[in-house]
């Protein structure tokens, strides 16, 4: 009789162990964020075993944990080995909950997690660290004012059909001071290659940057429209950003003396407009494998 009652417990657990589905694991793996009337990108990784699941079919039900806002549906599409990618649009932040559907073949698993989404800190993140509007915005006035100096430079040198041409140039460039992208892009190259010098032991010295500061401060103080431009931002605010910005900029020169000394040793003969090439081609080398190591997102 025991035998018998043995015989049907084990026949048991192996008829629980074939009748039990896949065990995923999902890992939230790019923060959701909340944007007024906006999709946001959602990311996940699935993993069995620690390996990666690849092949799901995969949709998503976000909806509030303890209010009534309706639900949003996700399909998330396979990016990579075991990444799945989707965009959500939801209506606040606050707790959530995520129901999962997950197919493969004639295996469907349902999986639901508790998640709290919150509103994001900036419009772009490096490494965890925020960019915000107001950089931004301190990134626009630079390049205006760096117009300003343009404008004021051409009017010197040039005049004519060729003072024309520059300040159609010029003008031209006006229209894309605000591009966002572009902000950014300035943005995320100045960080990176400055994370890129303090990794290798570079450092701005105080000295480096009070002497660079006290030559664009010259620089700007000829200039009536650059003055005016500062004025308006606020002079304390501006020289206490442009200060952090300079830090950076000096790092970055580190970087790129290192270089330029580099193909000097490597290309003893080679002339100077061709030391420079080569170490600007070095340089956006560097940079792009800099940039491809950090954890960047942008929202």
């Amino acid at each position: 009789m025991k035998k018998m009652i043995l015989a049907l417990v084990l026949l048991m657990v192996m008829l629980a162990g074939c009748s039990s589905g896949p065990n995923y694991k999902i890992g939230i793996t790019k923060p959701l964020y909340f944007q007024q009337d906006k999709e946001m990108p959602f990311e996940i990784k699935v993993t069995e075993n620690k390996k990666p699941v690849t092949g799901l079919t995969i949709s998503a039900e976000l909806s509030m944990a303890n209010m009534d806002h309706g639900t949003a549906n996700v399909i998330l599409k396979e990016e990579q080995k075991g990444l799945y990618t989707g965009k959500a649009k939801i209506p606040m932040n606050g707790k959530y909950e995520i129901a999962f559907s997950l197919k493969k073949g004639d295996n469907k698993v349902e999986k639901v997690l508790n998640y709290r989404v919150e509103k994001p800190k900036g419009v772009a993140s490096i490494n965890g660290k925020w960019i915000k509007n107001e950089d931004l915005k301190f990134y626009e006035l630079v390049n205006k004012l760096q117009l300003s100096i343009n404008r004021a430079a051409a009017l010197k040198k040039y005049s004519g059909a060729e003072l024309d041409e520059e300040l159609a140039y010029l003008d031209s460039q006006e229209k894309t001071l605000n591009d966002k992208n572009q902000l950014l892009t300035q943005i995320i190259r100045l960080h990176a290659v400055a994370m890129l010098a303090e990794q290798k032991g570079k450092r701005a010295t105080s000295s480096e940057i009070n002497q660079a500061l006290t030559k664009v401060r010259e620089q700007y103080n000829q200039n009536n429209d650059a003055k005016k431009l500062i004025q308006q931002f606020g002079e304390e605010k501006f020289w206490n950003t442009e200060k952090q910005q300079y830090k950076e900029l000096v790092l970055s020169q580190h970087v790129q003396m290192d270089l330029i000394n580099q193909v000097k040793k490597e290309n003893p003969k080679a002339g100077e407009q061709e030391i420079y090439y080569q170490a600007q081609q070095k340089y956006e080398d560097l940079l792009v494998s800099q940039i491809d190591s950090l954890k960047i997102e942008i929202l």
